[in-house]
């Protein structure tokens, strides 16, 4: 099995939703479908031009075709309980780094701030952990704000750093 696979299948052994962006294709459109194997709960919200070109999951438990990406990301964090990044492209940096910031500021609708966790079986974010440790130490994250981003190594430490 694969990682995306043992996630999806923890989440929905765990018997919590996942909110994802809605696509069948790549690493999340696996978890996707671990989850639903695993009888999991999962939603997806995708922006209307990627649902046009055909990549929209439509065996989801619910799937939101939203106008576009901002409105997409403004209902996935509305929807979800916390973040958990697995690796992935420029996509997954700029919403990681996304929820981040809505953390640091308490934009999130629900309990102000929401855990962000790197899963990193594999030292994937490594390398972004010690930048944000540099961050820290240069002066432009303040430390009780690097504390928001939480590094995962095991599937069972992301899901109890989620809260799961």
């Amino acid at each position: 099995m694969t990682l995306a696979s043992v996630f999806g299948a923890a989440l929905a052994a765990a018997g919590h939703r996942l909110v994802y962006g809605g696509g069948h294709v790549g690493m999340m459109g696996a978890v996707a479908d671990a989850a639903l194997a695993g009888g999991g709960h999962v939603v997806g919200v995708i922006p209307r031009m990627l649902a046009e070109r055909e990549v929209a999951h439509l065996a989801l438990t619910e799937l939101l075709v939203v106008a576009d990406m901002h409105e997409r990301k403004a209902e996935m964090y509305r929807r979800a309980d916390g973040f958990c990044a697995l690796p992935g492209g420029y996509g997954t940096f700029e919403e990681v780094f996304e929820s981040i910031t809505w953390s640091q500021l308490g934009l999130h609708e629900r309990s102000g701030s929401k855990p962000v966790v790197l899963f990193d079986p594999d030292g994937f974010w490594d390398p972004l952990s010690r930048f944000l440790d540099q961050a820290v130490t240069a002066g432009f994250v303040d430390s009780a704000n690097r504390s928001l981003v939480r590094d995962a190594h095991t599937i069972e430490e992301a899901l109890n750093l989620l809260g799961c």
